[in-house]
């Protein structure tokens, strides 16, 4: 990794191996999305400053609310109840049991669990918000979240339950049990009891002080990490888009001016430039324009860069959104201790993740239409150009007994429906919760959950693209240009040689020509694993 702008040092992190070069540390210092992701996917471990400045603002903030408490001070979900239960004030005596309960009677999720990366990926987050100095939380407190990272001991987290703010309560409730020895944890694929797993790696459980399980819990850092997935994810599908829309045109004997520098100067958005830019890196447009072609290609190719180009304009924004909260101490109330001020307010709201998920799902779900569409020219003769029925290779007599790619598109019309059908805005369904006290919520992490999925569904159909693609890319390069006759299996494979050649032999090397009929999930899957793991290199960001 080589981020020099962000916080990746060249060390290694306590506890973890030496082959683990690089390390996230967590300070006051600006993160970045490719941090997060790092540390989710285990490229990078996380590792707490050891600077006396950073440690000593730490400090300050927990210093400054045992001093409030010895004097007697007021301070919300320290010395009173959480929520609409804020008017009743804890004994003095109970203040040391109150964070215990906060996360105890939040232990309601439900649905599946988080996986391991997204569970990385929001113990990053959080940590990140509470070294920000804000929350009044003591440096033991972070040292033992760092110490879960870096042993990779993951809360079992359930994925439901949050709306969005009060923050993330109840899936970050099973975080601030862990760190006390409670509930179960993930650890080397095995579920393990949280108190056995930490004094197994030399840990003790906390036993939190007054302001901590609120520190916790109160913020957007499940919402958050989700969103540092997501952006990680989509930014690799819009390359991924645009190369199968590449090869979808060769295949489809389109016409490549269609991407023309001059066409898109006149629509000056800079990401849909990118776009067409990328395309005419893939394709020859300085042929000459040939007479016999389809003077104007159908919208799902000659407007791909108008599509995919949606999504290349959001992310740089979205990214601003998601740092943002990344970056920022996201609980309540604040802790000022430089100015000695408690400050109550509402910076649990995850608004800006809310809408960044939802307008990122619309713009990933047209992508799946889009790609979609692409494959329904591909695999109709009507529409294809010479290419054969359903993109099957198979010949002569047996012919006749195989079927190509038609349930594949099947699956593919079905995978797009799902996806469209969950573009409606999360965060539009706020819902008054908690005696009205929490009236408007943001949504977010429901947002997020539904991103994610949307992802996974696009990723599907791109990948049954990529065996459309490399069938189509296979036939059409055996096909004279004089010919609309498929040419025995044995003569393809004649690409020019190209970006796209490369590509082709890149995918041949993982999806054999489908000639005969077979089941093609082992491929599919195999495909998505190339994907998640970023496998080809694709284009110059």
């Amino acid at each position: 990794m080589n981020h020099p702008d962000t916080n990746v040092r060249a060390q290694a992190a306590p506890g973890v191996s030496a082959a683990a070069a690089a390390a996230v540390v967590f300070d006051r210092n600006r993160l970045r999305i490719e941090d997060i992701a790092a540390i989710a996917a285990g490229r990078a471990a996380a590792a707490l400053s050891d600077d006396p400045a950073f440690r000593a603002a730490i400090a300050r903030g927990a210093d400054f609310l045992d001093r409030l408490l010895r004097e007697d001070g007021t301070i919300y979900g320290v010395t009173t109840g959480y929520g609409d239960s804020c008017t009743v004030t804890v004994p003095p005596e109970l203040i040391a049991e109150l964070p215990h309960h906060l996360y105890t009677y939040h232990g309601c999720g439900l649905g599946e669990y988080f996986d391991a990366p997204q569970v990385r990926a929001i113990l990053a987050t959080r940590l990140a918000s509470l070294c920000k100095g804000y929350s009044g939380v003591s440096i033991g407190l972070l040292e033992q979240i760092a110490q879960l990272l870096q042993h990779d001991l993951l809360p079992l987290m359930p994925s439901e339950g949050s709306v969005g703010a009060s923050g993330d309560l109840t899936p970050l409730s099973y975080l601030a049990a862990v760190l006390c020895g409670e509930r179960d944890v993930w650890r080397a694929q095995q579920r393990v009891p949280a108190v056995q797993a930490l004094t197994e790696a030399g840990l003790r459980p906390l036993r939190l002080r007054p302001k901590e399980g609120l520190a916790i819990m109160n913020g957007t850092a499940v919402m958050t990490a989700l969103a540092c997935l997501a952006y990680e994810r989509a930014g690799y599908l819009m390359q991924l888009a645009t190369r199968i829309t590449a090869m979808a045109s060769y295949a489809l004997d389109g016409n490549a001016h269609h991407f023309d520098e001059t066409l898109f100067s006149v629509k000056p958005h800079a990401g849909q430039q990118r776009i067409a830019a990328w395309l005419r890196q893939d394709l020859d447009c300085e042929q000459p324009h040939r007479n016999e072609k389809r003077l104007q290609d159908r919208y799902s190719i000659r407007c791909a860069p108008h599509v995919i180009g949606v999504l290349a304009d959001a992310l740089p924004w979205m990214r601003d959104s998601i740092e943002n909260e990344l970056n920022s101490a996201n609980d309540n109330p604040i802790i000022d201790a430089d100015n000695e001020r408690v400050l109550h307010g509402g910076h649990f709201y995850g608004g800006h993740i809310a809408f960044a998920m939802d307008s990122m799902k619309n713009t990933v779900a047209n992508i799946a239409d889009l790609l979609d569409r692409q494959m329904a020219l591909l695999v109709d003769t009507r529409y294809s150009n010479g290419l054969p029925s359903n993109l099957s290779a198979a010949s002569g007599p047996r012919a006749a007994i195989n079927h190509g790619l038609k349930a594949l598109q099947i699956s593919v019309s079905a995978w797009t429906a799902e996806a469209l059908k969950l573009t409606m805005p999360a965060s539009v369904f706020s819902r008054s919760t908690e005696c009205h006290n929490q009236d408007k919520v943001s949504m977010g992490t429901i947002a997020a959950r539904d991103c994610l999925r949307v992802l996974t569904l696009t990723e599907q159909v791109a990948a049954a693209m990529l065996i459309a693609v490399r069938q189509g890319v296979a036939l059409r390069a055996s096909i004279p240009a004089s010919a609309a006759a498929t040419a025995p299996a044995a003569a393809l494979e004649t690409l020019p040689d190209g970006r796209l050649a490369a590509m082709q032999r890149m995918l041949a090397a993982d999806i054999p020509l489908v000639e005969e009929d077979r089941m093609l999930e082992p491929d599919l899957r195999r495909l998505l694993a190339c994907i998640a793991g970023r496998k080809w290199p694709l284009y110059e960001a």
